[in-house]
């Protein structure tokens, strides 16, 4: 354990001379809004130390320092989380970067492959799970936590040579780094209050509703951050949407929604939940929001939908790639729907390992047929035929 800022900065010095370091973290987030960094990992070529946020006088700015280095590469397991601490702390991502979590994806390991699957496949390592729902707040850490928060980044060593050299050999560098684009982009991690209301599940399509939820949702999510607490602990989502649902107009109103307090009604929070219901109120209605973003698909291109899941099946299992990280069902339904349709799928290496063919597939260029040993599929280059006839209507 690094308990004390000039150790840091003593360790820090030695990895700047390191091509890559592996990185992670431990933290709590059951009690507040923004994650409580309560450790964290870092190995390079000779040594792992784990890093004591909580140690009373550490300053962190020397990790920072290493985070910012774009001549250390910074190798993390399901980057997100992580980066998101950095963010939040240091007001930096750190860079460059590289996510295993990601690359597996490409290198066919299937979609969110978990670090432990990880380190068994490829360095060979058993991960001890007992310390998973350990309290990393809690001091001190007995050694067995500490070898356990190592694990994490010491054979995530070997894996990360492994997977690189295996993308490299699939020349599917490119492939990663539109996706290492995304990670580094601080926009990613940014959360707009205005856009809140998209989180919950809302039970009513109207604008007016959705209007007073948008500006609920925004309210509670600036007081969470302001004051630090999880969402859930301002206003409970259910709260939320029967307020946007009977928008009252003052405190007795507001007193009769279940699940609020009668504290919370005739004190501050009261009234920032009226003033808010009356800016949702207020909004003119080509303001307000417009339902879901989920595609509708036209009645008839069912079985085109089902086909080009089957097509993209087909293609992953060929070219050893997750199907997560080429299109999701709602943009399968988007491109049975529009043939210019703004989705991943349609866009880079996506579109030429699997859009192109899905479009013509859907316009009748492509078929599938099955091979001679009738155990695999493939595809077929067909003459499209003539537009199909509406069938006839069905008597009632």
């Amino acid at each position: 354990m690094i308990s004390d800022t000039e150790s840091l900065a003593a360790f820090c010095r030695r990895l700047k001379s390191a091509p890559f370091v592996t990185v992670d973290t431990e933290f709590m987030r059951e009690k507040t809004y923004w994650p409580q960094l309560c450790l964290v990992q870092v190995a390079g070529p000779d040594e792992a130390r784990a890093i004591d946020p909580l140690a009373p006088g550490m300053d962190l700015a020397p990790l920072f320092e290493l985070m910012a280095d774009t001549n250390v590469l910074k190798v993390f397991h399901a980057a997100r989380q992580d980066v998101e601490i950095f963010l939040h702390l240091a007001d930096a991502i750190p860079t460059p970067i590289f996510d295993t979590q990601i690359a597996a994806m490409v290198c066919g390991f299937g979609d969110a492959v978990g670090y432990e699957t990880l380190a068994s496949q490829l360095a060979k390592a058993r991960i001890d799970k007992s310390m998973r729902f350990t309290d990393w707040a809690m001091r001190p850490l007995s050694e067995k936590q500490v070898q356990y928060a190592l694990a994490d980044v010491t054979h995530l060593r070997v894996a990360y040579e492994k997977l690189v050299r295996k993308v490299e050999k699939n020349g599917r560098i490119e492939w990663l780094a539109e996706e290492m684009a995304l990670l580094t982009e601080p926009g990613t991690y940014r959360v707009d209050p205005e856009n809140a209301w998209r989180r919950l599940k809302p039970r009513s399509t109207s604008p007016r509703f959705l209007g007073v939820l948008k500006e609920l949702a925004a309210w509670r999510e600036r007081e969470a951050q302001d004051r630090d607490l999880p969402r859930q602990r301002i206003l409970r989502d259910e709260t939320l949407t029967e307020i946007a649902a009977h928008h009252p107009v003052d405190t007795h109103e507001l007193g009769r929604t279940r699940g609020i307090g009668k504290g919370l009604v005739e004190g501050k929070m009261g009234q920032a939940v009226l003033e808010a219901v009356k800016r949702g109120m207020a909004l003119p209605e080509a303001d307000c929001p417009k339902p879901g973003d989920r595609v509708e698909v036209p009645k008839g291109l069912g079985p085109v939908v089902e086909l080009l899941k089957v097509l993209l099946k087909m293609k992953c299992d060929e070219h050893g790639v997750a199907g997560k990280l080429i299109a999701n069902s709602a943009d399968i339904d988007a491109i049975a729907a529009d043939d210019d349709a703004d989705v991943p799928a349609l866009h880079g290496w996506r579109r030429e390992l699997f859009g192109e063919d899905a479009l013509k597939l859907k316009h009748g260029h492509l078929g599938l047929g099955f091979c001679t040993d009738g155990r695999r599929l493939r595809t077929v280059p067909i003459e499209p035929v003539e537009a199909c006839s509406e069938p006839p209507a069905t008597a009632d």
